[in-house]
């Protein structure tokens, strides 16, 4: 088993962010973008991460990204400026290694400091790992939405769960 570390990225990690992105986005329903994403595309995201909405790494002991995870703001009215998207995507080749728990584990953290109230998480229905990973950190489901996207030519459900971060 591989060992690796979580860090914040950096502008240097947006290539193999995006590559492990665009994989999904090529082979997958863990992400509903149809076409791959650009590099300008990648770069415009990384400006909008904060300290209240970072993006991290699990870097391998040879120095290779091998996942990311960031929060996103979950809404644009200042009224939910307390509640936070979580993303975490693993590469492909590395799944069912404890990556994606430590990524998401770590944004919990970066969460609270960063005074957050509530993480949404979701996944599409049929991506039982993902909704596994969440539920094991205490995500609960808060409801399904029925036929919201469509890939690969079928409808395809999202399943939303929520993380309330108690006060400290």
């Amino acid at each position: 088993m591989s060992t690796f570390t979580v860090r914040p990225a950096t502008a240097a990690d947006l290539g193999a962010i995006r590559d492990i992105y665009n994989y999904y986005v090529a082979h997958s329903t863990c992400t509903y973008q149809i076409e791959p994403e650009t590099a300008d595309e990648r770069a415009a995201w990384f400006r909008e991460r904060s300290a209240k909405y970072p993006a991290t790494v699990a870097q391998d002991s040879d120095g290779a990204v091998i996942g990311w995870a960031s929060l996103s703001p979950w809404k644009s009215r200042c009224g939910y400026a307390w509640a936070a998207e979580a993303s975490v995507y693993i590469h492909h080749e590395h799944h069912r290694r404890g990556i994606g728990k430590a990524l998401l584990l770590d944004l919990i953290e970066r969460a609270r400091a960063a005074g957050l109230h509530t993480i949404i998480g979701g996944a599409s229905s049929d991506q039982t790992a993902s909704l596994a990973l969440q539920y094991a950190v205490g995500f609960k489901e808060m409801g399904v939405f029925r036929e919201v996207g469509r890939k690969f030519d079928r409808w395809l459900d999202v399943t939303y769960t929520q993380l309330i971060l108690p006060s400290v």
